[in-house]
């Protein structure tokens, strides 16, 4: 049904609630970042089990430490994640064969979901004793599996947890997804409510789908929402029920309409760490500018960037990398194997004529003394061309963008001194960002 719908899949994510188990939730610790909890029709584990929860850094990037968070999708990578995590947290969960083994096993949905979509965090503040409410009635309840895609599905289950801090924040949209709890209607109405009440102090975090070799995502939308703007959907219902079109388009941009990245826009929070925050020195003007523009990026700004790579990089036709990057995904991909160190990172090794090559794929090792420079270089360079041209709701935050692009600069620096007597990649520049009118 997601797939033909588009609905996409719902969790919840708490600041102030972390795993003491896949199946028992604690309070955090200091130091701790929280946890991610959601339901699927078929977690796959020795036991039958309505939800697992996660922590926050495994749940978006599989690993523990967002510094080593993979910078390269494949799922090559996101195996070698799986199995990590399989191995540090699912013990006497997941000891038979077809939950170890079988791809249809949904607790894998719980590692690194960015590598294969995108996603969107909405925040509000809660208190303690809401949190030590939930952890009672979760640690206490039964924890069976009663999936049902129309009644009981994943946006069902974070509705009903969204509700138990805030009654009735959060609802179904019945008109717009066919008597069926969507995971847009349930952003839409808890965004809605969020706005009512701006003691709550409403954010909005956008996490990017990493580039690689693994297919885009694509928008989550309503059913009606789905109907109106699908081609696939839409040809059917106007050879064989071109009266209900009307009705569909009209219930949908009258009462369905929710776009979460203008709420992004809007609200926007910083997705990155504060040791993240604490490195990147343009973050250092944060307080005296304008902070949606900071961390979301003005146009004018991401067009600027787009400007320095198209005449720096792009304009060197003959180079090696240019006719390359298109290709240099799935070149890794294909000719790679994938593996995680202790601590986490990810590396492809792949042989060139004749030598064996590593190059770190994680953001703690891309530059990293082991890693090749020259695939480095090319690795940034493509990850950052994707960015560059992905419409807005694809790319990744511009403090973000400000860390790839130094990286690409230090890479473009150690590629050119390794590689005498060839021809030296281009040195980037940093750009200055263009002031929109009437500010400094």
């Amino acid at each position: 049904m997601d797939r033909i719908t588009g609905t996409g899949h719902m969790a919840v994510y708490f600041s102030n609630i972390c795993a003491e188990s896949p199946t028992k939730l604690r309070l955090c610790g200091p130091g701790e970042s929280g946890s991610v909890i959601s339901t699927y029709i078929n977690i796959g584990e020795d036991r039958s089990f309505d939800w697992n929860i996660v922590p926050l850094n495994i749940y978006l990037y599989g690993v523990e430490d967002p510094g080593n968070r993979p910078i390269f999708a494949s799922y090559k990578i996101k195996r070698a994640l799986e199995e990590r995590y399989r191995q540090n947290y699912l013990s006497g969960l997941c000891d038979t064969p077809s939950c170890q083994t079988s791809g249809k096993s949904e607790w894998r949905e719980m590692v690194a979901a960015t590598l294969i979509r995108g996603a969107y965090m909405f925040v509000v503040d809660t208190s303690m004793e809401q949190d030590r409410q939930l952890i009672a009635e979760f640690n206490n309840a039964p924890n069976e599996n009663h999936f049902n895609g129309a009644t009981n599905n994943c946006a069902d289950f974070a509705r009903r947890i969204v509700n138990t801090y805030f009654p009735h924040a959060a609802s179904r949209d019945v008109l717009n997804d066919f008597g069926m709890t969507s995971p847009k209607a349930v952003a839409r109405t808890f965004t809605h409510y969020a706005q009512r009440h701006p003691e709550l102090n409403l954010r909005v975090m956008h996490f990017a789908q990493v580039p690689g070799t693994i297919k885009r995502s694509s928008n989550v939308r309503a059913g009606t929402e789905q109907l109106f703007r699908s081609k696939r959907l839409l040809i059917p219902m106007v050879a064989f029920a071109y009266e209900a079109l009307p009705v569909v388009a009209g219930s949908y941009l009258i009462t369905g309409r929710f776009n979460p990245i203008k709420e992004f826009e809007k609200h926007p929070a910083t997705n990155l760490t504060p040791e993240n925050l604490a490195s990147t020195p343009h973050l250092q003007a944060v307080a005296l500018q304008d902070q949606r523009t900071q961390i979301a990026g003005a146009s004018a700004e991401w067009k600027n960037y787009r400007k320095a790579f198209d005449n720096e990089i792009e304009g060197n036709r003959d180079s090696p990398e240019a006719s390359d990057r298109s290709r240099f995904f799935k070149h890794l991909d294909e000719n790679g194997t994938a593996s995680v160190d202790s601590d986490g990172a990810a590396w492809m090794q792949l042989s060139e004529n004749g030598e064996i090559l590593s190059v770190g794929v994680s953001a703690s090792n891309v530059l990293a003394r082991d890693s090749d420079p020259q695939l480095s270089y090319n690795l940034l360079l493509a990850r950052t061309s994707v960015f560059l041209k992905s419409p807005k709701h694809r790319r990744e935050t511009m403090l973000e963008f400000h860390q790839d692009w130094a990286n690409l600069q230090r890479a473009s620096s150690v590629a050119a001194s390794v590689s005498p007597g060839t021809n030296p990649p281009p040195k980037l520049v940093r750009t200055t960002p263009i002031p929109a009118p009437g500010t400094l």
